[in-house]
């Protein structure tokens, strides 16, 4: 038996070794970003700045940036996969290929700058490929600024408008995101419906859209007035002002008539529940609250204390999917399945959001560490 242990662990150790024998690093990437949402025609535009700091040992002469809502166009990878393969998901299948120039989904850079300097730069389906002007160091910063139009697709995958249950916006991958650079190199995967791998910063957001709208998501509200919302704005507007720091993703949703709930968790942490005012789900929504609180007790003590000061569970999207700080989840389900996809959802923030693996090469790290502590929970 000590033989078979120690030839185990010389295997280990030599894979280990092998793969990566220089001192760990990532990424950085520092946003800030506003948007000016017009809520008649599901268009916004945008302006981002971006700090990115090089920590790995190599020189970067381009960088890639992810535009994932150009997958919601006919013609896509996303849509010519979904309508040629047998076990394509259902919820995708052809919906796409059906999308009026209304309805379909973009992000438009106009304009792209490398501390102050214009870039060019190439755009295939949603991936966005620069060429620097002045390359990045090992250990040092620059300073990218980019303008962009962008339209809100119908909701089709996680992202979009008016979906299935009345929510108006789902906004998830919603900006231009630069790509994750590790020791692997870049990876500047095409949206075709996979997950994510995305880069640890900083995020300041700011959010102009109708005043009758209420927003929940990732961070914290900075301008809060006396009933929670965001700052009123000229004319019939608000806007909302977001920080969240230490997170690798920004995700938000916004309706009319969210019913917007707080719980005082473990550790003093707030649960916000964002639901629509529906008589058939209000019952449902508010059972869930201590429930979550009890799952938040359970990851702490089995997994380790949730690192921030809020979590928001969200109506929206298309089923459940996991973001920083909150999750998009469908909410006309019985109690149990509430539960279940919250448990489910919220043990993801552990894996894979804490430990950022690389979900769309790895899927097994988050999602069977996830099922495994979501079902002990359960």
């Amino acid at each position: 038996m000590k033989l078979v242990l120690n030839l185990i662990f010389l295997i280990v150790f030599g894979v280990g070794f092998s793969q990566n024998n220089t001192s760990y690093w990532q990424q950085k990437a520092d946003y800030k970003i506003a948007i000016d949402l017009d809520v008649e025609t599901h268009q916004y535009k945008g302006v981002q700045e971006l700090t990115y700091t090089n920590n790995s040992p190599d020189t970067l002469y381009r960088v890639f940036y992810h535009l994932y809502f150009n997958a919601f166009q006919p013609g896509s990878e996303m849509d010519v996969r979904s309508r040629n393969i047998e076990d394509s998901d259902k919820r995708v299948g052809d919906r796409i290929s059906k999308l009026l120039p209304s309805e379909i989904g973009f992000i438009k850079p106009q304009r792209l700058a490398q501390d102050g300097v214009l870039l060019s730069f190439e755009i295939t389906g949603t991936i966005l490929e620069v060429d620097l002007n002045t390359p990045i160091l090992p250990n040092r910063s620059t300073v990218f600024t980019m303008d962009w139009d962008a339209q809100i697709p119908v909701q089709i995958r996680r992202s979009g408008r008016n979906n299935a249950e009345g929510v108006a916006y789902s906004m998830t991958q919603w900006f231009p995101k630069i790509a994750e650079y590790d020791f692997e190199g870049w990876h500047a995967t095409p949206y075709i419906a996979r997950e994510f791998h995305s880069v640890w910063g900083d995020y300041d957001v700011r959010i102009k859209l109708d005043e009758n709208y209420i927003i929940g998501g990732t961070g914290y509200l900075q301008n809060s007035d006396k009933k929670g919302l965001g700052k009123k704005t000229k004319g019939n507007t608000r806007t909302w002002h977001f920080k969240a720091p230490k997170v690798h993703d920004f995700a938000w949703a916004a309706d009319k008539d969210f019913i917007h709930d707080t719980y005082t968790g473990a550790n003093g942490v707030i649960l916000n529940f964002y639901y629509k005012n529906d008589p058939e789900i209000i019952e449902n929504w508010k059972q869930l609250q201590e429930k979550t609180a009890q799952l938040l007790v359970y990851f702490n003590k089995h997994v380790g204390d949730y690192p921030y000061k809020q979590y928001s569970v969200i109506q929206g999207g298309d089923g459940g999917m996991e973001y920083a700080m909150c999750t998009l989840i469908t909410g006309k389900r019985k109690l149990g399945s509430l539960i279940g996809v919250t448990a489910h959802e919220l043990a993801h923030t552990w894996f894979q959001f804490l430990l950022a693996t690389n979900e769309s090469k790895h899927e097994w790290m988050d999602e069977g560490f996830t099922s495994y502590i979501s079902n002990l929970a359960m």
